[in-house]
């Protein structure tokens, strides 16, 4: 049985597997509260292609999209991050100690 947790981990993983979106959340963190055309700009594509990219990063939550009159605001959202780099911390401190344990035995041997 998969819990809420691990689905919304599953979805912002999945989404953070294609560089067009971590492109657009990049871009978002430099700048946030941009409009859709001006996320889609520098890239060649369409903008519902654009569009669907941005569904996806919703839909994990790293983005909340406002409508203002008739421009659609998108924002960086970064609780689903955070918990992303909780559960990566996990496995960074299991290849620190390794590595730890690999440099300690390497300057050891003569």
């Amino acid at each position: 049985m998969v819990n809420l947790e691990t689905a919304q981990l599953d979805r912002v993983f999945g989404a953070l597997t294609d560089p067009t979106r971590r492109a657009l959340l990049a871009r978002l963190d430099e700048e946030d509260g941009l409009s859709v055309s001006e996320l889609a700009r520098p890239f060649e594509m369409s903008l519902p292609a654009v569009m669907k990219h941005l569904d996806v990063l919703e839909g994990a939550g790293l983005i909340a999209r406002r409508k203002i009159g008739r421009t659609v605001e998108c924002r960086l959202t970064a609780a689903p991050l955070e918990d992303a780099m909780s559960w990566l911390a996990r496995y960074a401190r299991f290849w620190s100690e390794s590595l730890d344990r690999l440099a300690a035995l390497v300057e050891k041997t003569p």
